[in-house]
């Protein structure tokens, strides 16, 4: 089997949990990522500054070269994706091809409610293929452009658009598409979301905006809360589909853990401590 270059990925399908980390946009934060135990690091480009070029220079500080001389990969240990500041109801597809053609190896979308949002996102972070081909479905719409993104990867650009496609719906494919749950819409509508869009590689909770839309503002322990999490923690298992987390501690890594949850989100690089006891406590799962 190929070596997988996204480290996500290849966490999930090990069927272990994934340990990623918001960060901003600087070089001292990518290099430290860099040598950190997450499995990826998340760009915060929606609440923070929409910087390609500051995206583009944290890339490459994310590049160890004793890490990849030693593993073999061309690809930094510490996967990059994007959290880009369009939402579902925008529709805005360039800001995904921007973040993928800078090099990163994959999209969170924030605010993504319906059918057709999430059908944008996944064809969104997709190239073109003839009608009828395999994998048609859902319709890439990412605009040419690899040149970038194919030399950070390490790869020509043949061989990058082998692997630029979206998992699971290419089971090769190295580009993740992550859309953020955060609305009482988003609730309701998540079981057909599910039923109809795929190349959905993970579904991440936005405790934030669901609280304030519930009328609970960042009360996460509140019943309405926790309940309209559980219905999108046990969507998501029904479809098979990853569910995520932003706010692990050390005090709840355990809950969310025999909940299910295999995308975790600790606070930046000084929590490696919580990431240290999540990792442990998941060798077990």
């Amino acid at each position: 089997m190929t070596q997988r270059l996204n480290s996500i990925i290849k966490a999930f399908e090990a069927g272990k949990p994934a340990f990623t980390a918001f960060s901003k946009l600087d070089k001292l934060s990518a290099a430290e990522f860099a040598d950190s135990p997450y499995d990826g690091v998340v760009y915060e480009m929606e609440h923070n500054p929409y910087d390609v070029s500051a995206l583009g220079d944290a890339l490459q500080y994310m590049l160890n070269r004793k890490q990849i001389a030693e593993s073999g990969s061309v690809a930094p240990r510490v996967t990059p994706l994007a959290r880009i500041p369009s939402n579902g109801v925008e529709m805005n597809q360039s800001f995904a091809k921007q973040v993928l053609d800078r090099g990163c190896y994959g999209v969170i979308w924030p605010h993504v409610s319906t059918v057709e949002q999430a059908y944008n996102a996944v064809a969104s972070c997709r190239y073109a293929r003839p009608k009828g081909a395999p994998l048609y479905e859902p319709k890439g719409v990412r605009g040419d452009g690899p040149a970038n993104a194919s030399r950070y990867w390490g790869l020509s650009m043949a061989d990058y658009y082998q692997k630029a496609d979206v998992w699971p719906l290419a089971p090769e494919g190295e580009i993740l598409v992550g859309l953020m749950c955060e609305s009482p819409e988003a609730v309701e509508n998540l079981d057909d979301i599910l039923s109809n869009v795929p190349g959905i590689g993970f579904i991440l909770i936005g405790e934030g905006d669901l609280s304030q839309a519930l009328g609970f503002p960042r009360q996460y322990e509140h019943p309405e809360v926790q309940d309209a999490m559980r219905r999108i923690a046990e969507t998501c298992h029904k479809h098979k589909v990853v569910v995520g987390n932003p706010h692990v501690t050390a005090k709840n890594h355990k809950k969310l853990l025999d909940e299910g949850y295999r995308f975790l989100m600790a606070a930046p690089t000084k929590s490696y401590g919580v990431v240290g006891l999540a990792q442990q406590a998941a060798t077990s799962y």
